[in-house]
């Protein structure tokens, strides 16, 4: 069985051999984005004040800072709108976030969020359908390290009646 193994590994071509065979020296791969958003189509009523749910969740394994962290040298969870025609956007009402804190220094709480979590937007729309862009910024860790900030694009989709 030994030789068959060895003889086989000899007839695979190099480049099937390296796929086949993983690197214990290589850096773990980080996903591209710790957040996902649902997009969600809504409906409101057209003229009134009605509020949308944006709705996030971060990957297991993995908490973003809160809008509002406890440490100015965190980087806050925000999102950043664009002007859409035919609405009012008012100001993002953000969730509050969870204590966390590492087991290195269980003294020092974070303020973050894991999980699923969700943003209230408040508006006002003229009849009709609506899409408002906009970025969603923040700054990821697992349970050693925080990684470089960055930039989901969303779109809040809704159709006011």
């Amino acid at each position: 069985m030994k030789a068959f193994c060895v003889g086989l590994l000899a007839a695979l071509p190099a480049a099937a051999l390296a796929a086949q065979i993983g690197n214990l020296d290589a850096p773990a791969v980080k996903p591209k984005s710790y957040v996902v958003y649902a997009a969600e189509e809504q409906s409101v009523t057209a003229g009134k004040r009605s509020v949308l749910e944006l709705h996030f969740r971060v990957l297991d394994g993995y908490h973003v800072n809160s809008h509002a962290p406890k440490s100015e040298l965190l980087i806050p969870t925000r999102i950043e709108l664009q002007q859409a025609t035919g609405v009012r956007a008012e100001t993002m009402e953000y969730p509050a976030g969870t204590s966390y804190s590492f087991s290195f220094d269980p003294t020092e709480k974070l303020d973050v969020y894991s999980g699923a979590f969700t943003m209230r937007l408040p508006v006002v729309a003229e009849a009709g359908a609506h899409t408002i862009d906009g970025t969603l910024r923040y700054q990821a860790c697992d349970h050693a390290a925080c990684y470089p900030p960055k930039s989901l694009p969303i779109q809040v989709i809704f159709t006011a009646k």
